[in-house]
C-alpha cells in the first residue's frame, strides 16, 4: 500500500537524539482527534460565486495576505507548472427500486467493467447478494443484479452499458454537506473548465480547480506558466472522515490515477530549470507523488496512498485548494504541506474572517514548508 512513512531527518549534532526528537513531535499528530476543529454552518458554501474567479484566496506564503482568485498569476512566474486533474464529473446519483420492494438510492463509485459498477446503495433495508434493481426512465426499465460487496460498497451486474445511462438519467452528486437539491447552476459549475469529456468518472469535482476560468488560464500561459495535466478519478470515499483514534490505522480510499509520460518530462523539465510546481487540488498532488513515488514513470492504476504528517514530498513546491472538513485525510495532508500548527492558524484565520468553505468555497495558495 502507498502509505506515507515517518521521515527519518539526518543525524546532526544531537545524533540519535535529535531523530527521536523529531519522532516525539510528530506522535501526537497521529490522533485524529488533533483535526477535529469547529466549522461554523454558515460558513459552508451552498452555491458557488457568481464568478469563478470572484472566489476570495488566502495566500499563506511567507505570510498571510488575503486576494480574489483572480489574483493568483502575481505568485506565479514563467517556467513554473501548473498540474490540473482533468478529470470530469459523471452524473452518479440514481433512484430505482428493489423488485422485491422498497426505494432504493445508488452512488457510483467506479465503473469495473464494461457491465459492472462499484456502487454505494441506500435504502431501507441492505440489499442482499442476488437481489435484482430496477431503475424506470421515460417508460423504459433498466435493471442490475446485486452480485456481491466490497467493504462498504456494492458490486452491480448490469444487463447494459450503464455508463450511458448515469450519462442521461444519474443527477450530479452534490456532497452530502450541501443541504439543498441539484439545481440547473451545478451543471455548469460543479465541474472544471478543462474538465475532458472522455474522462467522466469522478463522482465529485476536482474543487480546487473551478475557480479557474479559461482567461485566467490563457493569461497565464501567455506569462509563460506551463500547464500539464493528470487525471485522477474522484471516489465518493474523499468525503468520509477518518474514523480510527490513529490516523496511521485508517485505511484511505483507492482511486485511479493517470499520468503520462508528457507530465513526467514536464515535471522534470521545470524541476531542473528552477520553476516551481503547482499542484492544483489534492487530487492533483496525489497523482503526481503517487507517480514520483520510486524511480518516475509514467502511472495507471489505483492509488492509496495517504498524505499525513511525516511525509517528505516528492515533487510539489505550492498547492492550491479549497478549505476542508474536519478529520478529513485532505486535511490532514494539509497539515503534511505546511505544517499542523500553521495549517489550525490559518483555519482559525479563515473562520474569522468568513472564508466559505468546501467545495464551492474559497481557496488557499500553500507553500511546501519541509519539516
Amino acid at each position: 500500500m502507498n502509505r506515507a512513512r515517518l521521515p527519518i531527518p539526518p543525524m546532526g549534532p544531537g545524533g540519535h537524539c535529535s531523530r527521536v526528537q523529531h519522532l516525539l513531535e510528530l506522535a501526537p499528530l497521529m490522533k485524529t482527534e488533533k483535526f477535529n476543529y469547529t466549522l461554523p454552518e454558515h460558513l459552508i458554501a451552498q452555491y458557488p460565486a457568481e464568478n469563478r474567479t470572484d472566489s476570495r484566496l488566502l495566500v499563506a506564503l511567507d505570510s498571510i495576505e488575503h486576494k480574489n482568485f483572480c489574483d493568483i498569476g502575481n505568485y506565479f512566474k514563467g517556467g513554473d507548472l501548473l498540474v490540473l486533474n482533468k478529470s470530469s464529473v459523471i452524473p452518479a446519483r440514481m433512484y430505482g427500486k428493489k423488485i422485491s420492494g422498497g426505494k432504493i438510492e445508488i452512488l457510483l463509485e467506479r465503473f469495473l467493467t464494461e457491465k459492472q459498477t462499484l456502487t454505494q446503495i441506500k435504502s431501507s433495508r441492505s440489499p442482499k447478494e442476488g437481489d435484482q434493481l430496477v431503475f424506470t426512465y421515460e417508460n423504459e426499465k433498466f435493471f442490475a443484479t446485486v452480485q456481491g460487496r466490497k467493504k462498504n460498497f456494492f458490486i452491480l451486474d448490469w444487463l447494459v452499458n450503464p455508463q450511458s445511462l448515469f450519462i442521461k438519467h444519474g443527477q450530479i452528486p452534490l456532497p452530502p454537506y450541501m443541504t439543498r437539491k441539484v439545481e440547473k447552476i451545478d451543471e455548469d459549475r460543479y465541474e472544471t473548465v478543462y474538465a475532458d469529456p472522455q474522462k467522466r468518472e469522478s463522482v465529485a469535482a476536482p474543487t480546487a480547480g473551478m475557480h479557474f476560468d479559461q482567461e485566467l488560464l490563457s493569461n497565464l500561459q501567455r506569462n509563460g506558466i506551463e500547464i500539464g495535466y493528470v487525471n485522477l478519478h474522484v471516489g465518493a470515499g474523499t468525503f468520509q472522515p477518518v474514523k480510527t483514534d490513529k490516523i496511521e490505522d485508517h485505511e484511505i480510499h483507492k482511486e485511479l490515477v493517470e499520468v503520462d509520460l508528457e507530465l513526467i518530462n514536464q515535471v522534470k523539465r521545470v524541476k531542473a530549470s528552477g520553476g516551481k510546481i503547482i499542484a492544483v487540488g489534492t487530487t492533483s498532488m496525489r497523482a503526481v507523488e503517487t507517480a514520483f513515488q520510486n524511480e518516475p514513470t509514467e502511472f495507471t492504476g489505483e492509488t492509496d496512498l495517504f498524505i499525513f504528517p511525516g511525509y517528505e514530498f516528492k515533487v510539489v513546491d505550492h498547492m492550491i485548494t479549497n478549505f476542508h472538513l474536519p478529520k478529513s485525510s485532505l486535511l490532514m495532508l494539509v497539515a503534511a504541506f505546511i505544517g499542523y500548527q500553521k495549517m489550525m492558524d490559518i483555519y482559525k484565520t479563515a473562520i474569522r474572517e468568513e472564508y466559505r468553505f468546501l467545495s464551492y468555497g474559497d481557496a488557499m495558495l500553500l507553500k511546501y514548508d519541509a519539516i
